[in-house]
């Protein structure tokens, strides 16, 4: 990486590992405004051409801790170079579980952007926070349907079966 890198997580809602996930919480539209505005204040260019595909899922078996193949999941990756007015180069990378290339970069421009507290890099933050709220939402629906589905077994076998009926 170049230029003067710093973390970035300190100001940041969330880790930055979290940051994709939250930015993927938004609706796309949102995410890529907020990124063409970098884009047009600074110089973008691709490290790596976005790409998107399929990656191999690998879990490892609670029991015997081996490894095994459940199946395939979209995967985009986008890797930038952010160039400010002084010629200074700032990375940028995101990995994400979509199939939208493109989306993949605008977040890698974003990440860029934030992980070097570049000016304007506010917004972002305001953005993780929407998108961590969203996150959080969605983990109470989630909670609240599987409160519906929860079975009392206590009851089991408190009753009298009658087999001589």
């Amino acid at each position: 990486m170049t230029g003067h890198e710093t973390s970035g997580d300190n100001r940041a809602p969330v880790p930055r590992h979290q940051w994709p996930r939250c930015l993927l919480a938004l609706d796309a539209r949102e995410v890529r405004t907020a990124a063409e505005q970098f884009e047009q204040a600074l110089c973008v260019e691709d490290v790596q051409l976005p790409q998107s595909g399929l990656g191999l899922m690998k879990i490892r078996d609670g029991a015997l801790g081996e490894l095994y193949f459940p199946g395939e999941i979209p995967l985009a990756t986008a890797r930038v170079r952010i160039y400010t007015a002084d010629g200074t180069g700032f990375d940028g990378a995101a990995q994400v579980m979509d199939d939208r290339a493109s989306l993949a970069r605008v977040i890698a421009v974003l990440d860029g952007v934030l992980a070097n507290q570049l000016p304007g890099y506010e917004a972002i933050t305001l953005l993780l926070k929407k998108g961590q709220g969203n996150l959080e939402e969605q983990a109470k629906e989630r909670k609240a349907l599987l409160e519906t589905t929860r079975v009392n077994f206590s009851t089991l076998g408190h009753y009298e079966e009658d087999d001589h009926a």
